[in-house]
């Protein structure tokens, strides 16, 4: 009995170390206003296979993510924060879900980047 929990035990730490071994950490720049534009992004990357870690900070626009590049690329991961409705640094949402955004998450709006500044 002992023999098979350390077994286990061996096979639970090699398996957590491997996982470890094959992600990449990254950050990258996403628009948005508020803490439900943070929610949102931040959904759209964990629903995202592969993606272990995402958080938004809301005032650098930093988006910091944890994946394996195994299970999926980043141009995946930016593709579904575009699909619903923030601009990456290299990718913009389409119009027709950026205007469906509610009213304080239009960041491409001056004022609304204005009002959220105050």
């Amino acid at each position: 009995m002992r023999l098979i929990i350390i077994t286990l035990l061996l096979l639970l730490v090699s398996s957590i170390g491997f996982s470890q071994n094959n992600s990449y950490k990254t950050t990258i720049e996403v628009d948005g206003v508020c803490k439900m534009c943070k929610k949102r992004i931040e959904k759209a990357c964990l629903k995202t296979k592969g993606v272990k870690f995402a958080v938004w900070n809301v005032k650098s626009h930093e988006l910091n993510l944890i994946y394996n590049p195994k299970k999926v690329n980043l141009e995946a991961i930016k593709t579904n924060i575009a699909a619903v409705g923030h601009d990456t640094n290299t990718l913009k949402a389409p119009e027709e879900v950026y205007v469906q955004l509610d009213a304080c998450c239009k960041y491409r709006d001056p004022k609304v980047v204005e009002d959220h500044n105050d």
